[in-house]
């Protein structure tokens, strides 16, 4: 987990975002958007139109940090966290959403799987 306590709060940005942006853009978008501080400790995420990127900005206490990660194909879209706020304000996420998002599990009917070995 990222940050540096439990206390810390997730914000995601609810449109996507041109993730070619680096330290000073998304900062602005923090300030701008979010009405938050960049140095409050607080975890900012931004992803891509698709959903398959996203960066998350941070201060650490001792200066700004940009995780950016490639998020596998094929993996759940996470689509309903955004699907209400579009061009609205920005979300509030738990961590263990943060966490869920970034990870992205398999999500598999085991089931029908059952099934198809039964043949």
């Amino acid at each position: 987990m990222l940050g540096n306590s439990q206390a810390v709060q997730v914000w995601a940005r609810a449109q996507p975002t041109d993730l070619r942006l680096g330290f000073h853009g998304l900062a602005g978008l923090v300030e701008t958007e979010f009405h938050r501080q960049v140095h409050s400790g607080d975890l900012f995420l931004f992803v891509n139109r698709r959903r398959s990127s996203a960066k998350i900005l941070l201060w650490d206490g001792s200066g700004m940090c940009v995780y950016a990660k490639k998020l596998a194909p094929g993996r759940g879209s996470f689509a309903c966290l955004w699907r209400q706020s579009v061009g609205g304000p920005p979300l509030r996420l738990t961590a263990a959403e943060l966490n869920l998002f970034l990870e992205r599990p398999v999500v598999r009917n085991t089931t029908s799987r059952q099934r198809k070995k039964g043949r």
